[in-house]
């Protein structure tokens, strides 16, 4: 016997379906907040504070960490969901950026905070260069939060990174942006063999004979392969650099030629990098709000920028993408579908490739850097902890974008 069934009955049975949210997600609607009872003079409430919606406090708002704020969101997180703490220090940054993944070892590559008064590090002493193994991320996530942390070995290198802060695959192997120390030691790029660390080297180290100000990050783009990298005065603001001696802006380079040119400028703070998946388009974030030991301008930006990629691999056509709530917008990354994913001062903002923030994984701290791990798979850097996300996002694959000949 043959049943009709209309659509508006298969749009309530979806809608159903949605309403059915995951036991680690909540729903965040945008409408509660859009009018509140009391809203703060700036000096109780400005760009470093967290926003807790009406309804929810700091506790419940990290009970649930996946944060729903449009239904799109539902797909990106799956039916089940979950965030794993995979380790933790008392107050060393250890897990602050350059996080890379690299799938021939199955390792995940990131790098402690250079600057801060916790770490010691920056002009008396680089950061490091630190990495875990996926096998043993999964053997927690499967026994469950509170059942061990994973080992976390320090990567020696036969040439040391001096200060890294960003990261990438490049050729099977991983570049890594360093922001140098002091007067002598310039910025520069290093290249690193995960099959044997002995075998580093630094690729670039000056702009026509100009040190670089603090090289922050690195991304490939997937068209012409090139390294892009930003470079801000991040070392400057922190005293382990001396005064800049380039404009804040974006390059690429040609590994190949040894080729760099500027590609865009006109931040303050120029910090993460990455690329669509098909490579149409760039997102640069600046996060000039925030400058260091000096302080904070809330009216500077906390943006990312989304430039149009032309045929011969220069940037046009920059527009605002999103303004960040919560701190700065820092590293950051696309999936496969073009969904754009930022750490930010509160955890991780998941946009669409229009600019809607549709979704939010709450940490409740700082996630300056993460990296996709694969299908359904994520490891976040949240400076003294190190999470492990298990949902359906899968990263844009940055690993095939290797030379081919």
């Amino acid at each position: 016997m043959f049943t009709h069934i209309s659509l508006a009955t298969l749009a309530l049975v979806a809608l159903s379906a949605k309403a059915d949210i995951p036991r680690y997600a909540q729903k965040i609607n945008p409408r509660s907040f859009a009018v509140l009872d009391n809203v703060p003079t700036g000096k109780v409430f400005n760009g470093t504070s967290h926003f807790i919606p009406p309804g929810t406090t700091s506790d419940s708002l990290k009970a649930k960490p996946f944060h729903i704020y449009d239904d799109s969101f539902y797909d990106i997180i799956g039916s089940d969901p979950t965030l794993t703490l995979l380790a933790q220090t008392e107050t060393d940054p250890i897990f602050h950026e350059a996080v890379v993944w690299h799938p021939e070892t199955n390792s995940v590559y990131f790098a402690q905070n250079a600057g801060p008064i916790a770490a010691g590090t920056g002009l008396n002493k680089s950061a490091i260069v630190q990495k875990i193994y996926l096998d043993e991320a999964e053997r927690i996530f499967k026994q469950g939060n509170g059942t061990g942390f994973v080992n976390i070995t320090t990567v020696n290198s036969g040439q040391q990174v001096i200060n890294p802060n960003g990261g990438t695959n490049f050729r099977g192997k991983i570049v890594y942006t360093a922001e140098g120390q002091g007067d002598n030691i310039p910025p520069a790029l290093y290249l690193i063999d995960p099959n044997n660390n002995d075998n580093t080297t630094v690729i670039l180290n000056n702009f026509f004979g100009r040190q670089y100000d603090s090289l922050n990050d690195v991304a490939v783009n997937p068209k012409n392969r090139e390294l892009y990298f930003t470079d801000g005065p991040f070392g400057w603001v922190q005293a382990f650099r001396p005064d800049p001696v380039l404009p804040t802006q974006v390059y690429r380079f040609n590994y190949d030629t040894g080729v760099v040119r500027a590609v865009a400028d006109g931040f303050h703070m120029t910090n993460g990098v990455t690329f669509s998946p098909d490579g149409n388009y760039a997102y640069i974030t600046d996060t000039g709000l925030s400058s260091g030991f000096w302080g904070y301008n809330y009216t500077n930006p906390s943006t990312i920028y989304r430039y149009n990629v032309d045929d011969d691999g220069n940037f046009g056509n920059r527009r605002v993408f999103a303004y960040n709530e919560i701190r700065v917008p820092d590293g950051i990354h696309c999936d496969v579908k073009g969904n754009v994913y930022v750490g930010n001062g509160d955890g991780i903002n998941v946009y669409n490739p229009s600019g809607l923030l549709i979704g939010k994984i709450y940490l409740g701290t700082t996630s300056a850097n993460f990296a996709f791990t694969g299908k359904g798979k994520m490891v976040v850097c949240a400076e003294t902890r190190l999470y492990y996300v298990n949902w359906n996002a899968e990263g844009a694959d940055i690993t095939s974008r290797e030379y081919t000949g």
